[in-house]
């Protein structure tokens, strides 16, 4: 059992834009951000045949991303991050108290 709300989302569809798929397999890309919980920790997931493994689930807030955060999503900085996001989800604003699901994960080693 966790702590965490039900998922809203299958964890396969985390991670689905090609360029963020290729982010991801370029070791670029290693959070996704989501209004819901697509995964918890410890759980697996697959890109083109390459194992990754969730490392964190956490809660944050949209004026709380930095740069750093935006470059963990496989973006250069906030801007592009903030401009890209604002570009897909028409009508949306981007919100300083909004709370996203910090997806964090890596690839999977074998043991």
């Amino acid at each position: 059992m966790n702590d965490f709300p039900e998922k809203t989302c299958d964890i396969s569809r985390l991670v689905s834009h090609p360029k963020l798929v290729a982010a991801t397999l370029a070791g670029t890309k290693t959070e996704q951000r989501r209004d819901g919980v697509y995964a918890y920790p410890n759980e697996e997931f697959e890109l083109d045949g390459v194992p990754f493994i969730i490392t964190a689930l956490k809660r944050q807030t949209l004026g709380e991303m930095s740069d750093a955060d935006a470059q963990a999503e496989g973006y250069p900085s906030l801007e592009m991050y903030k401009a890209l996001i604002l570009k897909m989800h028409k009508g949306m604003e981007w919100k300083g108290d909004s709370q996203v699901w910090v997806h964090c994960f890596e690839r999977k080693t074998e043991v």
